[in-house]
């Protein structure tokens, strides 16, 4: 399916490893530009080269987006580099796990800091441009936003709060033509869940692969998500075919969550 996204700009956060990093690719796999931005500059490298092999523009920027003159300062560096927005992922942000009589304020700010007030930062910043373009903006939120875990406090109130904030977003975005949506990804094979892969095979002495069927049967899914399945999703909302796709929370999770 040509999804019709040539010539297409997009901003990608947190975009060095992971999920983000295969969002930009995805993208620029359609025919986008991307703008990147991340903590690790050499990571940020190999993406943007990735996108280059595609026959596309990459920018990338290693400027913190927990500091509140950031979004401004990034938007105008994307502006100066390729003159308009069409798609902005806020996709960038981790949580500390841990029980929360342990958890410090400072674990607290820095799990909102990131990965709302981010969010709400650069989408006030990048506004302009999106309504102009008549762009779209989505979201990477999380399952836990609607299942909490105990060892999951922080994650689980920043990704709830994710995404109320987008489906108030997606209410301006209607009556200016930018479409708003989010994505809460689920158990998605990155390094922070092999850690928990590992971490349990070193206590219980069990292989690496009894231990990864004992968490896909303790999740109860079908299957670990792999990074290319939220980027072919993203890549499909934000083309024509997925407009219609507005105030929507979308869980690609393997039947994890069972609530409506």
């Amino acid at each position: 399916m040509d999804l019709s996204l040539a010539g297409k700009v997009a901003l990608v956060t947190g975009s060095s490893r992971g999920i983000g990093a295969s969002i930009a690719e995805g993208l620029a796999a359609e025919g986008c530009d991307v703008m990147l931005t991340g903590r690790d500059e050499a990571a940020l490298q190999q993406v943007a080269a990735a996108v280059a092999k595609r026959g596309r523009k990459a920018q990338y920027s290693t400027l913190d987006l927990s500091d509140a003159k950031v979004p401004a300062a990034l938007v105008a560096d994307l502006k100066k580099h390729f003159g308009k927005l069409d798609i902005l992922v806020n996709n960038a942000g981790a949580t500390k796990r841990g029980d929360f009589r342990e958890l410090t304020d400072a674990d607290w700010k820095d799990g909102f800091e990131l990965k709302f007030f981010a969010h709400v930062r650069l989408a006030r910043e990048a506004w302009p441009l999106l309504a102009a373009s008549k762009g779209s903006v989505v979201t990477i939120a999380g399952i836990g936003g609607k299942e909490p875990e105990a060892e999951f406090g922080i994650g689980s109130s920043v990704n709830a709060a994710a995404v109320a904030w987008s489906k108030a977003l997606a209410d301006v975005g209607k009556k200016e033509g930018v479409q708003v949506n989010a994505v809460n990804p689920g158990r998605v094979e990155t390094e922070r869940l092999w850690r928990r892969f590992r971490a349990r095979a070193s206590e219980t002495g069990n292989s690496e692969a009894k231990v990864r069927d004992e968490f896909r049967k303790e999740f109860n899914i079908t299957r670990f998500g792999v990074v290319e399945d939220i980027a072919g999703l993203i890549a499909f909302m934000v083309s024509p075919h997925g407009r219609w796709l507005h105030g929507a929370v979308i869980d690609m999770d393997g039947g994890e969550v069972r609530g409506v």
